[in-house]
């Protein structure tokens, strides 16, 4: 397994990404923050904060990302690239993917998350806990989808959307960039770019 590795961010979401990381046998020994945390439930060492000018890009570290919010995610990730960073994947054990699964980098599968036949997903994901993904879904860069949600087979999702918890979208919709499904919605027409959409079924707000 890779070793000498970094989460960025070490509160909330990291904790369940460093977790899965740790039960996975990764060699995670670092973190990387704005600041000394005072709650270090993992006994990780700090490294200092990855955009202050003396943070020590020298090393040999690696990085997973534990970053909830999309935008500074993706941001995040776009620093360690240009420093010609490695940025891992974190795949929970108790999670099942298909093995035609396509997954790019950087991104996180969590606890009891389903991803099924020929699914393709991008960088920077979270497949949150529960989550189910049935065949033939594309997921873009920097998506994330909440805990339960449901992608019925041939969904595509583009670029920095995110998909409610406990959401449910209907077989062969398309999900444009930048979108906001709100929790618990049921989505079964085509989301244009940018919109945000609630309730069931799934309207424009």
């Amino acid at each position: 397994m890779p070793d000498n590795i970094a989460i960025v961010g070490y509160s909330g979401h990291s904790y369940v990404v460093a977790e899965a990381a740790i039960e996975s046998h990764m060699d995670l020994k670092y973190y990387s923050e704005k600041a000394k945390v005072t709650h270090n439930p993992f006994q990780l060492e700090y490294i200092g904060f990855e955009e202050d000018p003396n943070f020590p890009w020298d090393l040999d570290f690696q990085f997973v990302l534990g970053i909830g919010d999309n935008l500074i995610r993706n941001k995040v990730a776009s620093l360690l690239v240009s420093r010609r960073k490695k940025i891992l994947n974190v795949i929970a054990q108790h999670s099942s993917c298909s093995a035609s699964m396509q997954l790019g980098e950087g991104n996180f599968i969590a606890r009891q998350v389903a991803v099924n036949s020929f699914v393709e997903i991008g960088n920077y994901c979270i497949l949150n806990t529960g989550c189910v993904i049935e065949h033939e879904c594309k997921i873009g860069d920097t998506v994330h989808i909440a805990p339960g949600a449901v992608l019925a087979g041939n969904v595509e999702v583009g670029d920095f959307s995110f998909i409610g918890a406990n959401s449910v979208v209907k077989q062969g919709v398309r999900i444009g960039a930048n979108v906001i499904i709100g929790a618990g919605s049921v989505i079964i027409d085509d989301v244009l770019d940018g919109q945000k959409v609630v309730g069931n079924p799934g309207r424009k707000i």
